[in-house]
């Protein structure tokens, strides 16, 4: 394991995702001992192996918020391929929060929106957990997305369609729309842990870290955030 810093963003390349999630879980713990309170947490494989860490640790969450990074338009709360679902089976059936925030993907655009960026101006977020897609994008903020953006609702790609519908019976049963975090409410966490696994990612990885900073890179924004780890496996950190 090694770690690099490109600017602002350190770089922590490890062996596999089992170690980036004790890894992640090192800044977790040190942010808590910190006095962190809110929590921006993200859903997808990639957080897994940290939301195992932080089940089995003695970590206390009970007074602490979660923030949610986005959830499908159309799905139901309880649907066993929702967000607010897999957060309840990951994390908080084990680690109950004071509070936790999801986006209604049951819910009216306009209402839903301004309600979750008023939670957002109510929750500052203290530690943003995001995993990255192939083309760049966070939470889903897809590319070509505005930097300036809050809380809005996604139109997904074909590419994220394509890589979401293993969870689902049919491409067809794939939501094809989101709420998500604007990358502007994503800027303005405290500190950012981005987690990367996989070839696939390299790319991506490369051009967020070494790239110009640009809305059709997503996450390159990340360069001019003063606090940014980035947990990659070496396959995600081939291109570097």
């Amino acid at each position: 394991m090694h770690s690099t810093e490109s600017s602002n963003i350190k770089i922590e390349v490890v062996k596999n995702k089992e170690a980036g999630g004790k890894k992640a879980f090192e800044y977790i713990k040190e942010a808590v001992n910190e006095g962190a309170k809110v929590f921006g947490l993200a859903t997808g494989s990639t957080p897994e192996t940290l939301y195992q860490e932080l089940r089995e640790s003695d970590l206390d969450f009970s007074d602490k918020i979660a923030v949610n990074l986005d959830e499908y338009i159309g799905l139901e709360a309880d649907h066993p391929q929702s967000y607010a679902y897999f957060m309840q089976e990951q994390l908080f059936d084990t680690k109950p929060f004071k509070e936790t925030h999801i986006p209604d993907g049951m819910a009216p655009e306009e209402a839903e929106v301004e309600r979750y960026n008023g939670i957002l101006e109510k929750h500052p977020i203290d530690v943003q957990i995001l995993g990255i897609g192939t083309n760049a994008h966070i939470g889903f903020n897809e590319p070509g997305t505005s930097f300036d953006t809050k809380t809005h609702k996604v139109k997904l790609t074909a590419d994220t369609i394509q890589a979401n519908k293993r969870y689902f019976e049919s491409e067809e049963e794939v939501p094809k729309h989101a709420y998500s975090m604007g990358i502007d409410s994503i800027m303005a966490a405290e500190k950012i842990i981005l987690m990367a696994y996989g070839k696939n990612k390299a790319e991506a990885i490369e051009k967020t870290v070494n790239g110009p900073v640009t809305e059709e890179v997503p996450a390159s924004i990340l360069q001019q955030h003063p606090d940014v780890v980035i947990i990659v496996d070496e396959e995600a950190a081939s291109q570097l």
